[in-house]
């Protein structure tokens, strides 16, 4: 739904008024918290090949979200409520430079985009000792299914989630989604398989699911290692399995190698072609301020990566632009991580890497497919003073590749989040 500033206010306000006034315990309300987010984004994706049909996608936009989460009534069974309220704001963007994904584009005129969209959510939550039931608005972040937030929005899911740690180090989850709601959205839609780059996947005359059911859980060994397995299944569309190990390892003060492996098997569900097994391992060694990391990616079978269109994927080369999730695709990464704080900077961080993939399958008679990608992220976040948490972001891309577009990207944010109780 599309909602004015004054339509916004009034809806969430209303709601908040309806909680106060409920017949709730000191919990639910005394627990409650609102916290109102603001974030301003620049997004510059040019297109260097020839031919392209838009030079570049340039757009600029101001974004707040509010979220409001309550506590739990008393009770053997504590009930809650949480509200987000999403508003997205056009500051600068024309026909020849629209498709950055912080825009809705007008239904009237495509090449054009809103110059204002939003939506509100609601989430009705359920508490029995330590198990959460909720129902509604979703923002998942789990390997089966990664929410997307790289943008001015975040993209929301409707559906029920069940999650429960009543075993100590144990977390399982369950649940069933609907509809999901992208980034540059507000309209609650069914869901698809995202089929970009190689990807190769055909499908038959199911082009979207009204229904994904995860479900799975994660245990902590020890403080230092973790597995975790997950299922996923897009109905009619794919089925998927991916189990994960993170081990760390300190070795002494300030030095520290994280392992981090991960093996997912997709399978078609009836409507596609879907057969992909990925492999991914990822290495990390930390001394004192500063982050070593390499990382290799492995994909094999009839098709690349399947996942939810518009949403994250639990590879380890997903980055800025790519996720090297091609079919027959392998990558590798080197990253490095420093935090000036080593140098009397506290707050200011930077990660640079560079990711190569290829081997990619291309058809019959083409050769076979590369692409690299080198990614410089720098950001700072006041640390005191009247704009502390203010966070100001730089986000350089730069991506080469023999079957897809040759890009280069920049991304400027900045980002504040004032809690209002």
């Amino acid at each position: 739904m599309r909602l004015h500033h004054s339509s916004l206010c009034q809806l969430l306000c209303g709601g908040a008024v309806l909680i106060a006034a409920s017949p709730a315990s000191a919990a639910f309300v005394d627990d409650s918290k609102a916290v109102l987010d603001a974030r301003n984004f620049y997004f510059n994706r040019d297109f260097r090949q020839n031919g392209a049909a838009q030079s570049k996608a340039e757009e600029w936009a101001q974004g707040f979200m509010l979220r409001f989460e309550s506590g739990y009534t008393e009770g053997p069974i504590g009930f809650g409520i949480d509200a987000i309220g999403l508003l997205g704001l056009k500051l600068d963007s024309s026909p020849d430079r629209i498709g950055t994904g912080l825009l809705k584009s007008d239904r009237e005129a495509p090449r054009r985009a809103q110059d204002e969209y939003g939506e509100a959510g609601f989430t009705a939550k359920l508490r029995a000792s330590n198990s959460t039931l909720k129902l509604g608005t979703l923002q998942p972040l789990l390997p089966a299914l990664m929410r997307n937030d790289s943008r001015l929005l975040p993209q929301t899911f409707r559906g029920a989630w069940l999650s429960s740690n009543e075993i100590e180090g144990l977390s399982l989850d369950l649940g069933r989604l609907d509809r999901v709601n992208q980034r540059d959205s507000s309209d609650n839609e069914e869901m698809a398989v995202f089929n970009g780059g190689r990807r190769n996947i055909v499908l038959g005359s199911t082009r979207t699911s009204d229904e994904f059911i995860f479900a799975g859980g994660r245990y902590q060994w020890t403080p230092e290692l973790a597995t975790s397995y997950y299922y996923g299944g897009l109905d009619g569309i794919y089925k998927q399995h991916l189990v994960n190990l993170v081990h760390q390892l300190p070795l002494g003060e300030g030095q520290s190698f994280k392992s981090d492996i991960r093996y997912a098997r997709s399978t078609d569900d009836g409507g596609s072609n879907v057969d992909n097994d990925a492999f991914g391992a990822l290495f990390t060694y930390r001394l004192g301020s500063h982050g070593f990391t390499a990382g290799y990616q492995h994909l094999s079978g009839d098709t690349g990566f399947a996942y939810i269109a518009g949403a994250d994927n639990a590879l380890i080369n997903l980055v800025q632009i790519n996720d090297f999730g091609n079919q027959d695709e392998r990558s590798w990464q080197l990253r490095y991580d420093f935090d000036f704080a080593a140098l009397g900077v506290p707050g200011l961080s930077l990660m640079t890497r560079y990711l190569s993939g290829d081997n990619v399958d291309r058809g019959a008679g083409q050769s076979e497919g590369k692409t690299w990608e080198r990614n410089t992220d720098l950001a700072y976040v006041v640390q005191s003073g009247p704009l502390k948490n203010l966070g100001l972001r730089l986000r350089n891309a730069t991506t080469r590749s023999n079957f897809g577009p040759d890009l280069d990207e920049n991304r400027f944010i900045v980002s504040y989040s004032l809690p209002l109780w």
